[in-house]
């Protein structure tokens, strides 16, 4: 399980809605065999796919054998428990403490110590305005975006780690280089982060996962036991918490003291952001601005591996309740973990107009017209579909309309050469679908206008054409199949099943021409009763000869004649 991507799919319970397709921002997700999958080299891991997917195929990896792991390997293990914590779990700092120290932890310290140190390390970097933009390192996911999607701007991210390696590196400083550091939020990109960063996170967890090791080991935040010492360490935090709140770093900024002449603008969501950043010219930029970009919509108060329904303006409350505030602001970083951020970008192959023309009449789309553009593939446009399917990421299936006309053809293609009659009527007994063999049955004079109308029979008046359509609305009103056996009509002999398609709606029928069948059974009939006369006269005067009786011989050869012959037409419902 660890050796997987952060988000996966459970191919099992994936029902090819395409959702995830049509809500990710990069279009990380790859459709094969009808499931879909993450890319991970275009992935940023920013969770909306797990959030949005109807059936929960999107997994987020669990860490916690991983983090048992480490817990037994090194002698002293830290928590660096994200500042949200207090607007998702309802118990004061006190109880949360003893719960994670339950668990063998040798201290609980928060993740909000790193933002302050980032801070004040961003501050100073602003105010030597080197360059006109800045953007915010704080989050993983968007890092991950602008090296990938938007490698243009990725100079312009502040060159410091995270607050979570920050502070990683702040525990590593104050108890030693070998303790171990988990980190534990709301936040899926932060797996990524610790992978990519082990020398200073062993492992990063969510609070849904935290939830279920606590279950685990049968704690309950409810009725636990509060241990005396039950405080964070080294010490705790103060305007750092502000931090998951959409605008949080930008207050830590101001409270660091930053220049009231750098603008500080606040951005949340993937979608935003990147909107944000769109025809921005940096050489035209007169004015030093600062970008603090989250990719959750509303900030990590709202991460995709939240665990509560909680309205999001009383999980911001409750994050801003547990804030207290120091006195003053120390002008220096305690602990700086300088990081450059290099592009990242990916190397898409370029496909020639022929090569998209190519797949593009692969799903049915041989001119503009054909271009419904409908989204429901999950790309914005029938041109996507077709390079997604040159890059081997979407299938021809995914194309609704072309799936649809395909199997359009497929049935008329079938109903065209079935050499039974085929015939659909709705509640009204207008025809809905007829196929030429039916015509040919029961409207040889409308074959003409059955052939040049595209539409066929389709509208006509079912009664006016057969004289027993009272049988389709018999099913109709019962919903009960009926089978004539033999049933006749204008001197012709037909099989007939009547079956429902949708109750009360729609009705169906199969109808053969069993007539040049039943005529050979009357003649072989015929046959078999003079060749039984014959042979009867013959046995009786051979039987007189030979003194026998040849009754049981005659009962014989009647009941073999008798198999020939016409009966009587049956009904069956």
């Amino acid at each position: 399980m660890n050796n997987l991507y952060p988000i996966y799919t459970l191919q099992n319970e994936c029902v090819d809605c395409y959702k995830c397709v049509r809500e990710c921002s990069m279009k990380a997700i790859k459709i094969e065999n009808g499931h879909a999958s993450v890319i991970p080299e275009r992935c940023i891991a920013c969770g909306h796919c797990v959030t949005i997917c109807p059936s929960h195929a999107k997994q987020i990896r669990n860490d916690i054998t991983k983090a048992r792991a480490v817990l037994t390997a090194k002698e002293q293990v830290y928590v660096s428990l994200a500042p949200s914590w207090a607007g998702f779990f309802d118990c004061d700092e006190k109880t949360i403490i003893t719960a994670l120290k339950k668990l063998g932890f040798s201290g609980i310290s928060e993740t909000a110590i790193g933002a302050q140190e980032v801070s004040i390390a961003v501050k100073k970097i602003l105010e030597k305005r080197e360059n006109k933009v800045h953007i915010s390192s704080a989050c993983p996911a968007i890092v991950d975006y602008v090296r990938i999607y938007m490698p243009e701007f990725a100079h312009c991210i502040t060159p410091v780690a995270s607050p979570a390696l920050t502070h990683a590196k702040f525990l590593k400083k104050t108890y030693g280089e070998n303790i171990g550091v988990i980190f534990i939020g709301p936040c899926i990109a932060k797996k990524n982060e610790s992978d990519h960063n082990p020398e200073l996170i062993d492992v990063s967890l969510t609070f849904k996962e935290l939830m279920e090791w606590f279950a685990q080991e049968n704690i309950d935040l409810n009725t636990i036991e509060i241990e005396e010492n039950s405080v964070f360490v080294p010490e705790k935090a103060y305007e750092g918490a502000y931090y998951p709140i959409e605008g949080g770093m930008n207050k830590t900024l101001r409270l660091s003291g930053c220049a009231k002449d750098i603008q500080l603008v606040s951005v949340s969501s993937v979608n935003t952001f990147r909107a944000s950043l769109e025809n921005m010219d940096l050489n035209k930029i007169d004015r030093p601005i600062f970008v603090e970009a989250l990719a959750c919509d509303g900030g990590c108060a709202n991460g995709p591996a939240k665990i509560s329904a909680k309205a999001g303006v009383l999980t911001m409350s409750d994050i801003l309740r547990h804030i207290k505030l120091r006195d003053t602001v120390p002008s220096e970083p305690d602990v700086v973990v300088e990081k450059v951020y290099e592009e990242r970008p990916i190397k898409r192959p370029k496909h020639t107009v022929e090569e998209i023309m190519a797949a593009m009449a692969s799903i049915g789309k041989h001119s503009i017209e054909d271009e419904l553009n409908c989204g429901g593939c999950g790309y914005d446009t029938c041109r996507q579909l077709a390079e997604a399917l040159l890059n081997g990421d979407a299938e021809p299936s995914m194309c609704v309309s072309y799936m649809r006309k395909l199997a359009i053809r497929k049935a008329s293609a079938m109903l065209r050469c079935m050499p039974s009659a085929i015939v659909m009527t709705d509640a009204n007994l207008n025809i809905i679908e007829a196929n030429e063999a039916f015509v040919k049955m029961f409207a040889s004079d409308l074959y003409e206008i059955f052939k040049s109308r595209p539409e066929g029979l389709s509208g006509s008046a079912l009664d006016r054409i057969i004289p027993f359509a009272n049988l389709f609305t018999h099913t109709l009103k019962t919903g009960k199949d009926i089978h004539k056996e033999r049933y006749p009509v204008d001197g012709k002999l037909y099989d007939i099943t009547i079956f429902g398609i949708e109750p009360n709606k729609i009705a169906g029928a199969v109808i053969t021409d069993v007539t040049k069948s039943e005529m050979k059974r009357e003649q072989i009939a015929k046959k078999a009763h003079e060749v039984i006369a014959k042979n009867v006269a013959t046995v009786q005067n051979i039987a007189c000869l030979l003194g026998e009786h040849m009754v049981d011989t005659e009962l014989l050869l009647s009941q073999i004649a008798e198999g020939y012959e016409e009966t009587a037409p049956e009904e069956k419902e």
